[in-house]
């Protein structure tokens, strides 16, 4: 991927050299081993965490100033110019389907974070919080992504972030309340395939920036897809469940196979449209 020169966007909240202040969040031992439960089973226990919350702690200066490396500049530097290419993506695309694009903020974090939706750690992975509109990141997943997931490469760390901007965008278009409503009156196998479905939807709206980061920037390197691809089936729910506990549980995904997550992403690459990626209306995944 070639950001040589590219733009990159002012959109960025640096928590780095922030702690979450007292008082710590109070969610009990009993909680903590909820979220590790959810954890294993490859399921994002950030939505779990507002009912755990007994209080509010807001984000304060730590003692020690965050120090960044000379890497973790150029990684900050790939997300700047990431981030302001979707937005230029979905300025150019949703006004034609009667959407003004309203850019998130992302957060860039270290360890943990306090969001609207709740608290986080950087074990939670990148997550979007439609409360506040924000997209969170602690930038050690991308080597999380390349040693542990074995999916190296910018452009899989680019996925990364258009995944999430993906869901900002059924935000603004009105998707994610309507799942979260249709989940809350489901039961659970309905409720995980509604999200499964929402995952791949987000997936696919990955690959229509893709499209548009090539065809209308020159965004993409040879190779660069394969990295995304790669990426898409190292965090299908298949694969965390085999990696984590040995064996894998169908009617327990929320995210997707790593072969759906695919075929999803490359269906918004090829087709470059939003209107291709409804996957609520999908027969099969």
């Amino acid at each position: 991927m070639d950001i040589r020169g590219r733009r990159r966007s002012t959109n960025v909240e640096d928590r780095r050299g922030m702690r979450i202040g007292r008082p710590a969040l109070g969610i009990g031992l009993g909680g903590l081993a909820i979220m590790l439960v959810l954890s294993l089973l490859g399921i994002n226990p950030l939505p779990f965490m507002a009912g755990l919350q007994q209080q509010s702690p807001q984000m304060q200066p730590s003692e020690q100033p965050y120090q960044e490396g000379a890497e973790e500049a150029a990684l900050r530097e790939m997300t700047e110019v990431v981030l302001a290419d979707t937005e230029d993506t979905w300025s150019e695309v949703l006004p034609g389907y009667g959407i003004d694009y309203q850019a998130p903020t992302l957060v860039l974090f270290a360890d943990a974070v306090q969001s609207e939706c709740g608290g986080a750690s950087a074990a939670s992975g990148p997550f979007y919080c439609p409360l506040d509109q924000k997209v969170y990141l602690d930038m050690t997943f991308y080597r999380d992504l390349h040693e542990r997931f074995g999916a190296p490469g910018d452009f899989a760390q680019a996925y990364v972030i258009a995944h999430e901007i993906g869901h900002h965008v059924q935000n603004l278009v009105g998707t994610a309340r309507e799942v979260r409503e249709q989940q809350a009156q489901a039961g659970q196998a309905q409720a995980n395939d509604l999200s499964v479905r929402m995952e791949l939807q987000a997936d696919c709206f990955a690959g229509v920036w893709a499209n548009t980061a090539q065809r209308s920037r020159q965004l993409l390197s040879p190779g660069d897809i394969d990295e995304a691809l790669a990426a898409a089936s190292a965090i299908g729910d298949d694969r965390i469940q085999r990696q984590t506990q040995g064996y894998v549980v169908p009617d327990s995904f929320t995210h997707g196979t790593g072969e759906q997550r695919q075929r999803w992403f490359m269906r918004g690459y090829e087709a470059g449209r939003p209107d291709n990626c409804d996957s609520f209306a999908a027969a099969q995944l």
